[in-house]
């Protein structure tokens, strides 16, 4: 039987996300406006034309998968990305002085959008908060580093949007964050678990610190949906 973390964002959209999830019984993606990821049960050709069918014109998305997938015609396909899945695997977590910390919410989006965009942890759209528990450091009155969770399959809940401003690298900050982040997950007795790029060495060492260990690779494909005529113009 697959396990849920070989599939988390249809096993997220299954069961702790169904309420955030449209599509399918076998092919579901997020409202648009909170995250830009895709969940099959199987990477098949045939659900991928399903995931084109039901979603809307010009459709974006993300979707995982751990081994390559050929990417049918319709779609096109703009990067994919490997990466390592890790899970926590510590038994508690440090007490830490959250003194620091801010819980982010609707007032703070913008600023959010911009540290994303300019460190590029993954997509964050105007409602990615409500998948909750977004928290922050703030220097000067400006997000210098925040994290919060992303996909749910439960009772895994994902670390995710881990990022510092690069001015304010080396000073501990989404170590501090990450170790709030792991203790909240842990409290409501939950399996934290993250993604990050295979060749992200700075992260891959913070995330063995505070615990995590690599349980599998995981491939990222970013995928944009194309009018089909648009695709015979160009056979032409």
């Amino acid at each position: 039987m697959e396990h849920v973390l070989d599939n988390p964002i249809f096993y997220a959209l299954s069961s702790g996300h169904a309420h955030l999830a449209k599509g399918v019984e076998t092919v579901k993606y997020y409202i648009e406006d909170i995250t830009a990821f895709a969940g099959l049960k199987d990477n098949s050709q045939e659900n991928l034309d399903t995931l084109y069918q039901i979603s809307p014109p010009e459709s974006l998305f993300v979707f995982f998968a751990k081994t390559p997938v050929e990417i049918p015609e319709q779609w096109k396909l703009l990067t994919h990305i490997d990466m390592f899945q890790f899970i926590f695997r510590g038994t508690k977590i440090s007490d830490t002085d959250g003194a620091e910390l801010t819980d982010l919410d609707l007032e703070h989006v913008t600023e959010m959008i911009d540290l994303v965009e300019l460190t590029k942890p993954g997509p964050f759209l105007a409602k990615t908060i409500e998948l909750s528990n977004y928290t922050g450091i703030f220097v000067n009155g400006k997000l210098a580093s925040m994290a919060g969770h992303r996909f749910f399959p439960s009772p895994y809940r994902e670390v995710s949007a881990v990022c510092t401003h690069p001015d304010h690298l080396g000073k501990g900050y989404s170590f501090k964050i990450l170790q709030e982040q792991i203790k909240r997950i842990l409290l409501r007795d939950e399996i934290p678990f993250l993604h990050v790029r295979n060749d992200n060495e700075g992260a891959i060492k913070l995330y063995q610190k505070l615990g995590f260990e690599i349980r599998t690779d995981m491939i990222a494909y970013v995928i944009k949906k194309e009018a089909l005529h648009s695709r015979e113009n160009v056979s032409k």
